[in-house]
């Protein structure tokens, strides 16, 4: 029995190496030899085929202890998104039958982490992060340009992430730029974010959903000088003192994406993440983590004077970086 299922596996391995190396010779006769060896690999040995091909991963455990160093070592000056993010990721992948998917929507301006974010929790959940089938970006102003085609988008929209989940229920949908997105095209997606045990005869409940938007980035930031001006430290903000204000604040903004959008109406995103204006001391420590993903020893000069190019808010007070650490790398360049 052994042996038979060590031949059964070498088999396999033959069959799915060898379509592949013949195809390089006959492409188009081969491809269906190639098929047909992927999926038999797939169905017999789903092991072997996971070490050759990508694999769902709907069932890898989340690594808690390396996703929680990477928001504390990696995102700077934001304690709400990193513990947010967290506890949510942690807590959803820990739960074995949820009841909807999980739906981040992420505000604040440019350049203050939304983006990098949304990198690291690919990572830790696919091996090939953004680049993996199973996590699908979508920008506003490139995938839903025109206006007049709303109506288009929704319906390609359903049929996109139908089509993705019911290859991997572990997918994961990022929308950047919902600031820029118009109207009503996101509402398309409410019945998979909904409460249903299916959907069409598919389950949405193991997928996650992330929007990254400016929008409510003017009220968190007022929100911060608030707590500046009146001498409190900015780890001193918590999430009840934003949520309510961004959620009903892009709720009522026509610029948002989520203007009056049944998502918000039907309470189905589980967290309104704020990020934080960065100060001075955040933006060196961009500048830091660049020399050092460079290559490059940290020169303290020019970690000053690249963080002094940078201009910053309000006029007087002068605390907050306007583009965040978003012009970092093109600056450190002339260095």
């Amino acid at each position: 029995m052994l042996a038979g299922g060590r031949l059964g596996a070498r088999t396999a391995l033959w069959l799915l190496l060898g379509a592949e190396a013949v195809a390089a010779f006959e492409p188009i006769t081969v491809a269906l030899a190639v098929g047909v060896a992927s999926v038999y690999v797939a169905f017999q040995h789903p092991a072997l085929y996971c070490r050759f091909a990508e694999c769902c991963g709907e069932e890898k455990p989340l690594n808690a202890s390396a996703l929680k160093l990477q928001l504390e070592e990696k995102l700077f000056g934001q304690h709400l998104a990193t513990e947010v993010i967290f506890k949510a990721l942690t807590g959803f992948k820990n739960n074995k039958e949820p009841k909807k998917p999980l739906t981040l929507s992420l505000h604040g301006w440019a350049g203050t982490g939304k983006n990098f974010v949304s990198q690291i929790v690919a990572e830790n959940l696919h091996a090939k992060g953004l680049k993996s089938s199973f996590v699908h970006l979508f920008v506003s102003t490139l995938h839903f340009p025109h206006e007049h085609q709303i109506k288009l988008y929704q319906d390609q929209l359903q049929g996109w992430i139908r089509g993705n989940v019911s290859a991997c229920a572990s997918s994961v949908f990022i929308f950047d730029e919902m600031d820029k997105l118009h109207p009503g095209v996101i509402d398309a997606i409410k019945p998979f974010l909904d409460y249903y045990e299916q959907v069409g005869g598919v389950s949405y409940r193991k997928a996650i959903f992330i929007f990254l938007s400016n929008a409510g980035g003017d009220l968190i930031t007022q929100t911060a000088l608030e707590f500046w001006r009146a001498g409190r430290k900015r780890e001193d903000i918590q999430l009840q003192d934003l949520e309510h204000v961004l959620s009903v604040g892009v709720f009522n903004n026509k610029h948002s994406g989520l203007w009056r959008s049944r998502l918000i109406d039907r309470n189905l995103i589980d967290y309104f993440v704020p990020f934080l204006p960065l100060e001075y001391t955040h933006v060196k420590m961009c500048v830091r983590a660049e020399m050092r993903a460079r290559g490059s020893a940290i020169d303290e000069d020019v970690v000053t004077r690249v963080a002094e190019e940078m201009t910053f808010f309000p006029k007087d007070e002068k605390i907050y970086s306007d583009k965040g650490c978003k012009t970092v790398q093109s600056r450190l360049s002339f260095y």
